[in-house]
């Protein structure tokens, strides 16, 4: 596993960094994206969905679970499987064609499905420091690809 970390001291760095990683990102690409409540999971995905060329506003889809949008570069699916009960739920809304479809997916609270998560994705972990700032987050990116436990 490839591991990165990158510092973020107020959400301008968080939006860019979600912003280059959209600009980077290939189809088939999957973002598991883990924090808790408050740290920026929201501004990281508008940042990804601003760098697939995607205009219109980006909000966490929790009671929707998942949301579509096709007018960027590639197929942006947003899934928050915060209020899944059951791994089930995912495959009654057609998780597959997300997860293995031609575009971006990124999952927050990934953690919750480890499960049913593709054996390749980055896993994008934010977390707070209040020691170095109300607005320092550290960005945790691994890298687990199909090979590896």
């Amino acid at each position: 596993m490839k591991t990165e970390q990158i510092e973020s001291f107020c959400p301008e760095d968080t939006f860019a960094l979600g912003e280059k990683i959209g600009r980077l990102a290939e189809p088939g690409t999957v973002l598991t994206l883990v924090g808790d409540l408050g740290v920026g999971k929201t501004v990281f995905t508008q940042g990804v969905a601003a760098g697939l060329g995607i205009r219109e506003p980006v909000n966490s889809p929790t009671f929707t679970i998942v949301q579509i949008y096709e007018e960027g570069r590639m197929p942006f699916y947003h899934f928050d499987v915060y209020r899944i009960g059951d791994v089930e739920e995912m495959e009654e809304i057609g998780y597959e064609d997300c997860f293995y479809g031609n575009g971006l997916c990124l999952i927050e609270w990934a953690n919750l499905i480890e499960e049913i998560l593709p054996s390749s994705y980055i896993r994008v972990k934010i977390e707070k420091d209040l020691k170095k700032g109300f607005d320092y987050r550290k960005i945790t990116l691994t890298r687990k690809e199909a090979n590896q436990e």
